[in-house]
């Protein structure tokens, strides 16, 4: 059993059985790692209130086939909407830490061009993955630019993508 300590944002939680909860994190050693946490849905938690959406957290956890959070300390907020902290749990892989991102979260204004210009998908120049006009939007479950016209004729909702010209 292996202990690890880092500084994580909070992407997402959910829960998980009768009293614990599953987190989504964005380490700064790790990148995006999913742990649980025993018993954080109780009253009484004491790591629940650390362990929010959008909190900044030195976060101690566990390895024991799957990640265990024991402790968590918040330390600062990031402002990041709670919409876009979503979107980013979907498009960030799990376990590959990215300093450069971890910079823009924790100490930048977010911008969904300069993350995807991080993350290698750079929407400078982007078109449309159908029609081939200029890309308006990110699609993240088929990770490909598209434009408002072909946005409009998909006809899904737009849970899953991203303004990324205003």
């Amino acid at each position: 059993m292996e202990e690890y300590v880092t500084d994580a944002i909070v992407l997402k939680k959910e829960p998980s059985g009768e009293s614990d909860m599953r987190y989504a994190l964005f380490s700064e050693r790790f990148g995006k790692i999913s742990a649980k946490a025993k018993s954080s849905r109780r009253i009484v938690s004491k790591l629940a209130g650390h362990l929010e959406p959008g909190t900044v957290a030195k976060v101690r956890f566990i390895d024991k086939g799957s990640a265990q959070i024991v402790d968590a300390l918040k330390s600062s907020r990031v402002d990041i909407s709670p919409a876009d902290l979503r979107f980013l749990n979907d498009l960030l892989p799990d376990l590959q830490a990215d300093p450069d991102l971890w910079i823009q979260l924790t100490r930048q204004a977010f911008s969904w061009r300069d993350i995807l210009r991080t993350l290698g998908w750079d929407p400078r120049g982007a078109v449309c993955s159908l029609c081939g006009r200029k890309a308006t939007w990110f699609f993240i479950p088929r990770q490909e630019f598209l434009c408002d016209s072909c946005v409009l004729k998909m006809g899904k909702n737009k849970i899953s993508y991203i303004r990324i010209e205003d």
